[in-house]
């Protein structure tokens, strides 16, 4: 085997002596340009983002961070695919933990609570006094709903990037198919029910089209179970303490069991644990003649509908309530002076009322800043588009998502329960119960530093 310096040498002697000089230069030169930066960026900073629906979005995102490198020539923002939401608090946790945090991540709107409670974040409200940018004026542009999961005590750590509320989705021909009219869905919960039997189709003993379907895997279940409290009259969770959620309340166990009912009693619905990707596909297939997914999902479903389709509020028993849903930008602790005047550059930019409108566009969820909707490009899509519009007008009726402390593990406390019941393995009575002495077990290190070690 010839070494590097061997090959070198061996070069040298087949060169005639006259062109030796020249072959060093070049040999420089080659050298010189190998060495050379493709581009001259002078803080580099990893932005942790996961998305619903991994392709396109995903595909999409990796591209706006590139254009953003591409204005801004000495940062290089680091576009990090990091699955899920869960998937994502994992790995940044995990990336903490090394010493190697991210500089800015898109994390679950309920997560940053979690994040503040272990100091794992900066506060969004100090890089915006340090810019000279008002705290209340530059909330104030965001909607109402929206800024309970992004502040802590009052103080703003984290900025509404992705945000959505569950949907109701109906097949406008099936509808009209069963004697409905497709501009009026169901409103009540007994609306859900009578037009969810009339909408069922079977032979014999075989359903072949199913009157409504609901993601029941992780994350969307605790999102949904939620909901339902909600528009039950209740409170899933107390927004203004970390430590306590209403599982076992009358209102949730109302939600509950009108679940199990329509999946056993009613059978407008399948039984068991549903994917979300299952969801869209029964829908498109025109398996399932009302869907409930999130807003993030509307371009896909416009997108991916062969049939006309209608969008509605979700259903309500005691009152119109909804929790928000969606992603929100953090800024991680322990970054350099340099690091964090790029984290700021990046995040205004990724938040500005033309990029958020945007995003909005391209994926169904609604833009968090009012300012978006003033853009012309924005009020042109919302004429071709008015059922982008239901989202907003939801808003209303919109509450903060399920945020205490360790809150993936609290929510999968619940979730494992409604996913026992769908299944038919256990009464909802006994499963709200058994949920809240879970959750009570979870959030102990936190009740018990509040209330002097006296857990609940």
């Amino acid at each position: 085997m010839i070494s590097k310096g061997d090959q070198t040498m061996t070069m040298r002697h087949l060169i005639p002596a006259g062109r030796a000089k020249a072959f060093s230069l070049a040999l420089a030169l080659a050298a010189a340009l190998l060495s050379a930066p493709g581009k001259a960026a002078t803080t580099s900073l990893d932005f942790y983002f996961p998305t619903p629906v991994q392709g396109p979005l995903a595909r999409e995102l990796t591209r706006i961070v590139k254009e953003f490198n591409e204005k801004n020539a000495d940062i290089d923002v680091v576009a990090v695919y990091t699955g899920s939401y869960d998937d994502t608090r994992v790995k940044a946790q995990a990336a903490i933990a090394a010493g190697k945090p991210p500089g800015v991540a898109l994390m679950s709107a309920n997560f940053v609570l979690e994040f503040v409670l272990n100091r794992q974040i900066e506060p969004i409200e100090d890089y915006l006094v340090e810019n000279k940018v008002d705290p209340k004026s530059f909330l104030d542009d965001f909607w109402p709903a929206v800024r309970p999961n992004a502040t802590i005590d009052g103080k703003i750590y984290a900025i509404p990037y992705q945000n959505s509320t569950p949907l109701l989705y109906i097949n406008a021909d099936h509808f009209r198919e069963a004697g409905l009219d497709p501009a009026q869905p169901p409103k009540t919960w007994a609306d859900l029910v009578s037009y969810a039997e009339k909408l069922t189709k079977r032979e014999g003993d075989q359903v072949v089209r199913w009157g409504l379907t609901m993601p029941s895997a992780y994350d969307y279940c605790g999102w949904l179970i939620q909901s339902f409290t909600m528009a039950n009259g209740g409170l899933f969770y107390n927004p203004s303490y970390g430590g306590e959620v209403y599982y076992d309340q009358p209102s949730t166990l109302g939600a509950l069991q009108l679940w199990k009912d329509l999946a056993f009693k009613y059978k407008v619905m399948p039984q068991g644990v549903i994917d979300p990707n299952q969801v869209s596909a029964d829908f498109f297939a025109g398996k399932a003649s009302m869907v409930v997914l999130s807003t993030g999902s509307l371009s896909f479903i416009r997108n991916g509908a062969k049939f006309p389709y209608r969008v509605g509020f979700m259903p309500r028993n005691v009152r119109n309530a909804v929790p928000i849903g969606g992603g929100s930008l953090i800024a991680f602790a322990g970054l350099t002076p340099e690091q964090r005047k790029a984290a700021w550059r990046f995040m205004s930019y990724m938040t500005s009322a033309e990029q958020l409108g945007y995003w909005s566009r391209f994926t169904g969820y609604f833009s968090p800043r009012k300012s978006s909707y003033d853009l012309p490009e924005m009020k042109e899509f919302i004429a071709q588009h008015p059922d982008a519009l239901t989202a907003l007008e939801q808003l209303e009726y919109a509450g903060p998502w399920l945020a205490v402390y360790d809150t993936v593990a609290v929510r999968k406390a619940m979730e494992d329960q409604v996913q026992a019941v769908l299944s038919g393995k256990k009464e909802p009575g006994q499963a709200v119960k058994d949920a809240q002495k879970a959750a009570d077990e979870i959030m102990r290190p936190l009740t018990e530093k509040i209330t002097g070690g006296v857990g609940p």
